[in-house]
């Protein structure tokens, strides 16, 4: 464990739902199939057993989801609403420029995103002094991770709990935690 005084949570939430969508669902996710987002938060801090920040990011160009936002900030999260022009990838800028932001400091981060766009700039925070880490659905993480040493990764299912229901995914299961009656149904 790091010295640090806290860890970051930095949500690329766009990533999530597209992830969740287009990839594992198929379709557009209804509210009760979407990540319970306290979860989260409340996973990384018993994991890294320290308290925990949350910033979400949120392309807020056309509208501004002021009730998601309200949730949001009841679950503890800052919300980080951005703008820009359609060809940016705002969500993306946002997060590279924050984790180069606490390249200064010394809280550990844990990265909410499958993205390769993050790669270089996590991996610079990987110092051996703080805890770098990231959460979302194995299968759809950007091999680039591999390469920073230290990283801890993590399922938003299977580790983090952060859904009500199980998701149709096929996972490779570690002989260990297999379970033949998952199967015999």
């Amino acid at each position: 464990m790091s010295d640090a005084q806290g860890a970051w949570v930095l949500v690329d939430g766009e990533n999530i739902d597209a992830t969740l969508g287009g990839s594992i669902l198929g379709r557009r996710p209804q509210p009760e199939e979407r990540p319970r987002w306290d979860r989260i938060l409340s996973f990384v801090a018993r994991t890294w057993q320290q308290p925990t920040r949350g910033l979400f990011f949120l392309n807020a160009t056309t509208n501004l989801p002021m009730t998601f936002v309200q949730a949001l900030v009841a679950l503890g999260y800052e919300p980080v609403p951005l703008s820009g022009p359609a060809d940016a990838k705002i969500v993306d800028i946002a997060i590279q420029r924050t984790l180069r932001a606490l390249r200064d400091r010394d809280e550990d981060v844990m990265l909410v995103s499958h993205d390769g766009d993050f790669v270089e700039d996590l991996g610079a925070l990987a110092d051996g002094k703080r805890r770098l880490g990231v959460l979302g659905f194995g299968e759809f993480r950007s091999s680039g991770f591999v390469g920073i040493p230290g990283l801890e990764t993590y399922d938003l299912e299977f580790d983090a709990g952060a859904f009500d229901a199980a998701l149709p995914r096929i996972r490779v299961i570690p002989i260990e935690e297999f379970d033949p009656l998952q199967f015999l149904r």
